[in-house]
């Protein structure tokens, strides 16, 4: 039996809640196999480790991952922490110490689900959105002069190196190529930002020429989002900026019917760190410990985990059964017009799970 060690980093807020969640269905997924088992290791790192230490993690946390199959994260904000304390202080230290650099977000209409669009159906809105995940506009690199004075200045680079971008591009490229309609739209905005992002275009010209089954356009970041709204169906796999992407992304997630529901996957391609899986929607410390909080979200970022360590048959399992609860209004929560709580959505996934154990 293969035994998988999974790091399980709740962080902050909602987190809390939806991470022992993702857990429990893993567990029920393991219970009904013969054929592999989870081994969790929890850590409690986030704001209430900062309170305590002065950082949201180790200075050697890094190390305590390392010899992991994947990483399952909650979220990352506190309200009494500045949020580039924490972000920067763990998620953004694991992704770019593990150089995961390819941000994956599928969005589509899950059943049962009433997205905003009108005139859009569940094949319309079947896109997967890259993200370079560990340079560009979140490269960290900048500063601050003068602080507290009038002429005070403050700066970020956004840093885009060819080997980054021509890297996230091909990923990028082979994702559509696996993908039924084989097609892919660059986004950019090379009209203004005239030297890194031309070069961003530059490299999606050779890249595409590897690929000459995938049909690909360009389309520039504003009109983008429009193109989101009005043809949805005109859209496919997306690749674009970390910046650009983060923004894309909520919208997708939001066109699809809510952040709740929207997973994501950090990886390392080369496989050479652990990668990391997360739902989008953040740590709403609005509604913590409330038991509102939609775990959607985290079982299909469950669902990314067990396709990254190659069980396909248990990410699909994990994913028919998501399907049939998200069709039964009674199941929805709170975001999705509903009441059911965290732990009746749970439950309902892991009998569906049960029912189809081996």
């Amino acid at each position: 039996m293969k035994i998988y060690k999974i790091a399980a980093i709740p962080g902050d807020g909602i987190g809390k809640e939806v991470v022992p969640a993702g857990q429990k269905v893993l567990e029920a997924l393991a219970a009904g196999c013969r054929d592999f088992a989870f081994e969790f290791e929890d850590f409690g790192w986030g704001g209430d480790y900062f309170r305590a230490h002065g950082a949201m993690m180790p200075e050697d946390g890094l190390d305590a991952l390392r010899g992991k199959d994947a990483i399952l994260f909650g979220s990352a904000g506190d309200p009494h922490i500045p949020d580039h304390v924490t972000l920067w202080g763990l998620r953004l230290k694991i992704c770019q110490g593990f150089d995961q650099y390819a941000n994956v977000r599928p969005t589509r209409i899950l059943p049962g689900i009433d997205a905003p669009l009108k005139r859009c159906g569940p094949d319309d809105l079947n896109w997967v959105i890259v993200r370079e995940n560990t340079e560009g506009e979140y490269a960290g690199v900048g500063g601050r002069a003068h602080q507290g004075h009038p002429i005070e200045v403050a700066t970020d680079l956004s840093i885009m190196t060819r080997a980054g971008v021509e890297r996230i591009i091909r990923f990028a490229f082979r994702l559509a190529q696996s993908r039924p309609r084989r097609q892919l739209t660059v986004v950019t905005k090379s009209n203004a930002q005239r030297h890194a992002m031309v070069m961003w275009d530059e490299v999606a010209v050779q890249v595409a020429k590897e690929f000459p089954d995938v049909r690909w356009d360009k389309e520039l970041v504003d009109a983008m989002t429009a193109r989101m709204v009005n043809r949805p169906s005109s859209i496919d796999t997306v690749v674009a900026t970390n910046l650009h992407a983060d923004i894309l992304s909520d919208l997708a997630a939001a066109l699809a019917g809510s952040l709740g529901i929207a997973p994501t996957a950090n990886l390392d391609p080369d496989r050479r760190y652990p990668s990391m899986f997360e739902p989008i929607h953040g740590s709403a410390f609005d509604i913590m410990g409330q038991g509102l909080a939609n775990p959607v979200g985290t079982f299909w970022s469950c669902v990314m985990l067990l396709e990254h360590i190659g069980e396909a048959g248990a990410a699909r399992r994990l994913m028919e059964a998501i399907e049939i609860v998200t069709a039964t209004p009674a199941l929805h929560t709170r975001d999705l017009g509903g009441d059911a709580t965290t732990d009746e959505v749970t439950r309902a996934v892991c009998r569906q799970i049960a029912a189809t154990a081996r």
